[in-house]
């Protein structure tokens, strides 16, 4: 901050002890030019609730408690709404903040994605008007809605093909490793990634959760076609069909 002319200012600033119990040492106060600023249980950045073992405890009861208020006015006006105008409410007040930085959910424990499920049929259920006892899998298919387990998929695995094209900071290119061997293999060129052995998990500290783990085991159980899409539209496209085909498979 000091060699680019920048301020700390206290008031505008939150300190999070994220990790373990080896993070104690750190102390629970850290002393920025002066300023001493006490760690919290609890901090928001750019709208996520982060806590300092990052269970997104916190930010899944938020999202579902405000999702749940603006479906509750949307279902007052029902009655005056027509379909377009009634989908355009719920895409904007409850589908988006289920989709708002959906990534972080990845490998979450069921019991807090069952929460988000529970709301997007909710909704699904005030568009289509079919009732608590009747089966959702139906009404998210004619929706063409992605559950949430597949919703957080899909945003990962765009992030991976955006971080090996080049359309994502280098950093996250920096997790993706190529296969161990240096010859060109039918794997390599099938664009496939090297996941984390169970020992550099441990050297590096990482949870199946974080994104050199996560990625490259949701990318190398893609089609071969698919990871090798020419441009992003292709990928995107083929890869909410196959998604959709996952989740919601023909019946024989």
């Amino acid at each position: 901050m000091q060699s680019n002319g920048l301020r700390l200012n206290p008031d505008k600033t939150e300190v999070l002890r994220v990790g373990g119990p080896s993070v104690s040492s750190i102390g629970d106060s850290l002393s920025f030019g002066g300023t001493t600023l006490a760690a919290k249980s609890e901090v928001r950045s750019l709208g996520i609730h982060l806590d300092p073992a990052l269970t997104m405890e916190t930010q899944v009861a938020s999202v579902v408690r405000s999702a749940y208020f603006h479906l509750w006015r949307i279902a007052q006006l029902r009655p005056y709404l027509d379909r377009g105008a009634l989908t355009t409410l719920v895409h904007a007040l409850v589908i988006s903040r289920l989709d708002h930085c959906n990534a972080l959910y990845v490998g979450l424990p069921l019991r807090l994605t069952r929460k988000l499920q529970m709301v997007q049929n909710a909704a699904a259920r005030l568009l289509s008007g079919v009732r608590k006892h009747q089966h959702i899998s139906p009404t998210l298919a004619a929706l063409h809605w992605l559950p949430i387990r597949f919703r957080v998929d899909f945003k990962v695995l765009m992030i991976t093909y955006k971080a090996l094209n080049g359309l994502r900071p280098q950093y996250l290119a920096d997790r993706l490793l190529p296969p161990r061997s240096t010859r060109i293999t039918r794997h390599s060129q099938q664009g496939r990634l090297r996941g984390l052995t169970p020992r550099e998990a441990r050297k590096e500290k990482t949870r199946n959760r974080a994104f050199s783990a996560v990625a490259p085991r949701l990318w190398n159980t893609l089609p071969t076609e698919i990871r090798l899409a020419p441009a992003l539209g292709v990928f995107k496209s083929q890869l909410k069909t196959w998604l959709f085909k996952q989740a919601f498979p023909p019946v024989n």
